[in-house]
């Protein structure tokens, strides 16, 4: 099954930080899919075990869907204040979901771990 274009990008952006250096080509990815410009607000849940390991949530739509991705991707990861930073091996074995609040209401994705019990 391959991955949504929005949950690789929350992936990816875990990923920035736990290798430290940038990989995400922003431009590129708003050039090739124009609906990451519209601002939409977001939830990024992240689960271990389906046990909830870090959660930030979007008040309003102030950002691009990529930039407010990003950011919440991070934030969840790693300054929830009800968890320690994720680490590189939760990362592998982590459920990703993400939600969009649009105007027609909520919109759920959740992404698989990487790594398989």
């Amino acid at each position: 099954m391959s991955r949504s274009v929005l949950l690789q990008l929350a992936r990816d952006s875990i990923q920035e930080v736990l290798e430290m250096k940038r990989t995400i080509d922003k431009s590129a990815l708003l050039n090739e899919h124009p609906l990451l410009n519209e601002k939409i607000a977001t939830t990024v849940n992240i689960y271990i075990s389906d046990e909830l390991r870090g959660s930030f949530t979007s008040k309003e739509a102030t950002k691009s869907l990529l930039e407010d991705i990003v950011y919440n991707a991070k934030k969840s990861a790693f300054e929830d204040k009800s968890f320690t930073p994720l680490t590189t091996s939760e990362y592998l074995s982590c459920e990703i979901e993400l939600l969009l609040n649009t105007p027609d209401g909520v919109m759920s994705e959740k992404d698989p771990a990487i790594l398989k019990d």
